[in-house]
């Protein structure tokens, strides 16, 4: 997939959130709580509703590491389905591979995740699965390759957990480097800090 353009940094100051679950941009949001730019300090130009609808879709596609074609797609797929369209769009979502294995702790970051996995780093149901954008079934078992646990970036990663991971819907084994997916996750199990109501009226234009 492309590599994102935009520098990291900028868009979490952008959002004024740490959308990619980076240590490194907690502190940076810290020190420079701001949007960037000459301006950034001094005001925030008020959006209009479409201003407010897009950004809000641009946080939750850089969220994911989404390209907009993807984003686009994903959103279709949703809206074909039974049920609440932006649900249905963060449940699709929440059910990829590079996103659970992030969720997990085997990644310190959603686009690592996606690495690892295009490196063939991981088993889905003891099969080797290197597509990141794999959506998941309930009962579904994510395990680390045997020869993939000594790998430094899953164990310090791994090692930022302490206890169980705070998501009902997922469930990990440490010792063993084995995640389940034992459901689709609801609106409220997923925290997240996005408005998907407004992408759908984005898209509803």
């Amino acid at each position: 997939m492309g590599k994102l353009k935009t520098a990291k940094g900028k868009l979490v100051r952008k959002f004024g959130e740490n959308i990619f679950g980076n240590p490194k941009y907690d502190r940076l949001l810290n020190r420079k709580a701001y949007p960037p730019g000459q301006h950034g300090q001094s005001r925030r130009g008020k959006l209009s509703n479409y201003g407010v609808q897009l950004q809000e879709k641009q946080k939750i596609k850089f969220t994911y590491g989404l390209l907009e074609k993807q984003f686009r797609n994903n959103f279709q797929k949703a809206d074909k389905m039974d049920g609440e369209t932006g649900i249905n769009m963060l449940q699709l979502l929440e059910r990829r591979l590079d996103n659970i294995v992030y969720r997990l702790g085997f990644a310190p970051s959603r686009p690592s995740a996606r690495q690892l996995i295009s490196h063939k780093h991981f088993l889905v149901d003891n099969k080797i699965v290197n597509i990141p954008s794999y959506l998941l079934q309930p009962g579904q078992i994510i395990n680390v390759r045997e020869k993939s646990k000594r790998l430094d970036i899953i164990i310090n990663s791994l090692k930022r957990i302490k206890g169980d991971i705070d998501l009902t819907w997922l469930e990990i084994n440490k010792a063993k480097m084995q995640g389940v997916f034992i459901s689709i996750p609801e609106r409220d199990e997923m925290q997240l800090t996005v408005n998907e109501q407004l992408v759908v009226e984005l898209y509803s234009k």
